[in-house]
């Protein structure tokens, strides 16, 4: 699956859909996002089973600003509508296939348990 393009009426759906959604969060103009564009699509061809989103911050100001994105490009990974990844920068293809691997690892059973002990204990 190549990567799809996001708008805020769009956002919310998509990152709580089942399964693992990434975003990129990108402008035009930023040289280190048009460095990650063509990385980010590669990885996208290697995991049709996952979603790739972008994110147009200039086009998507207020989705951009609900989000926290203060440094682009930034990446979110989303799985079964829980955040567990967030990092501005641009990344080699190794690590961000690394972070995959991780995130398709995690027992989204024990995530969700510990999320709950974290919020009984606020």
């Amino acid at each position: 699956m190549a990567t799809v393009n996001v708008n805020e009426s769009e956002f919310e759906q998509l990152i709580l859909e089942k399964g693992t959604v990434l975003v990129d969060f990108w402008a035009a103009w930023c040289g280190p996002c048009r460095s990650f564009a063509p990385v980010y699509e590669a990885t996208s061809e290697k995991y049709p089973e996952l979603t790739f989103a972008k994110v147009d911050t200039e086009a998507e100001q207020s989705l951009a600003a609900a989000a926290g994105i203060t440094s682009i490009p930034t990446l979110m990974i989303f799985r079964d509508g829980i955040l567990l990844f967030s990092q501005p920068g641009a990344l080699p293809g190794s690590a961000l296939e690394e972070i995959i691997g991780k995130v398709e690892e995690l027992d989204m059973d024990e995530v969700r348990k510990k999320i709950a002990e974290e919020s009984e204990e606020k």
